[in-house]
């Protein structure tokens, strides 16, 4: 099998020649760009100090470009846009430095300055005339988003505030989809892993808005997760014309990509901790269900793609509402945290989810074991994940910077001795 034919295979709960492997697909699947470039260097893939991209500036992820995809056995590759977390464009880029030393090549407008205290700031649209956007802590690897909250009037709150980032996407974005889906399709045999705006409701990772010079509305994380119980018409509403516009961008990307894309992912949002999830089953069919649901369903009526939900946390009590919002596929699968055990998931819904992660744990195993518990771990994921198909493996979200580059060969020398035969 190929790549695309292996996904696909995997996609459909069967079980193909060997388990498939994701990396860079999606920008939950990804690998800090510190990590990237320790991996390159030990694969004698680049001369020392050969910078690599950052692709997703936010989480500072590295690209997985076609050399290491190769040296890896990576099956998928990203069909994004051109867009940011901090609203300038990733189409030009320059050279840059990381607080450890990596030489790393950042979007051209990438716009930062360090406080006293070693925090880095980035400005939204590299404009210093507003309020910074992003901070990294000192001593971090990537960005937290700093909360620019306006006063809020309960008499004045508008739904429409919180619309401001919804809409129809331009021409000349459509344009690229189509050109670099066409270029993936023809030119690799990976599966195309779309990422697309607009397509997660209440992701607690946008509601801030890091990438709007003046956001307005309830843009506070706190005050978020309280209006879903304290202003739930409120949310209906921003949610109403998120799902609006996101079906009318949809209709244009699939007329601009087709059916090349194998995976679409629609949903970002987090609904769990590592105790369990944070609302009822009840409050997420009042208000996540319908407008998900509609999305997805437009999606399986038109379109091939599956669709992929990114949530992480102990989730397992959701996951027939998951289940009835058309979601495809689960991803981190977090087997670490309340619920999540990896047989229990695997017997209760392989049949009807697709499970892409699970790994391995990147909160104690992958960055703090030996290679021979990283090994093993691998080994005993994929046998159960793997078992008649319907399993990707990644890890359990990004791979964190300061992850020993023996860890992660051990990773891929476990996947690749998984392979039966």
């Amino acid at each position: 099998m190929n790549s695309r034919e292996r996904i696909q295979t995997a996609l459909a709960h069967r079980e193909p020649d060997r388990v498939p492997v994701d990396f860079g697909g999606g920008f939950q699947t990804g690998m800090h760009v510190s990590v990237v470039y320790k991996l390159r260097q030990a694969l004698k893939l680049d001369p020392p100090g050969t910078p690599v991209k950052v692709v997703e500036v936010y989480q500072m992820l590295g690209e997985i470009a076609p050399d290491l995809r190769d040296a890896l056995g990576i099956d998928t590759v990203n069909l994004g846009g051109t867009g940011t977390m901090f609203g300038f464009p990733q189409l030009e880029f320059k050279e840059w430095q990381l607080a450890d030393g990596t030489p790393v090549l950042v979007p051209k407008d990438f716009n930062t300055q360090y406080e006293p205290n070693g925090d880095l700031l980035q400005w939204p649209g590299n404009d210093r005339s507003v309020l910074p956007s992003g901070r990294m802590p000192a001593g971090g690897h990537f960005f937290d988003a700093i909360v620019r909250q306006e006063p809020i009037d309960e008499a004045r709150l508008n739904p429409a505030d919180n619309t401001e980032e919804f809409q129809i996407l331009p021409d000349e974005e459509f344009e690229h989809y189509r050109r670099l889906a066409h270029e993936l399709y023809t030119t690799t045999d990976k599966a195309l892993f779309c990422t697309f705006p607009g397509l997660s409701f209440g992701d607690i990772a946008l509601v801030p808005a890091t990438f709007l010079k003046r956001p307005r509305g309830i843009r506070d994380v706190e005050e978020w997760y309280v209006s879903l119980v304290t202003r739930p018409a409120y949310i209906k509403a921003v949610f109403e014309r998120q799902t609006e516009v996101a079906l009318e961008n949809l209709r244009r990307l699939h007329k601009a990509v087709g059916d090349l894309p194998t995976v679409i992912q629609t949903s970002g949002t987090d609904f769990g901790t590592q105790q369990g999830p944070f609302l009822s089953a009840a409050r997420y069919r009042e208000l996540f269900l319908p407008y998900q649901k509609a999305i997805n369903g437009w999606i399986h009526r038109n379109t091939k793609w599956k669709t992929f939900m990114h949530c992480c946390g102990g989730i397992e009590p959701l996951i027939e509402c998951f289940i009835e919002a058309e979601f495809d596929i689960l991803n981190p699968v977090q087997c670490s945290a309340k619920g999540m055990e990896p047989r229990t998931l695997k017997k209760q819904y392989g049949d009807r989810l697709v499970f892409w992660g699970g790994g391995v744990d990147t909160q104690r195993t992958l960055p703090f074991g030996t290679p021979d518990e990283v090994y093993r771990e691998v080994r005993e994921r994929i046998e159960i994940f793997g078992e008649g198909g319907g399993y990707v493996f990644s890890t359990i979200h990004n791979v964190q910077a300061n992850t020993p580059v023996e860890n992660l060969l051990a990773m891929f020398r476990a996947i690749k001795d998984s392979t039966k035969g």
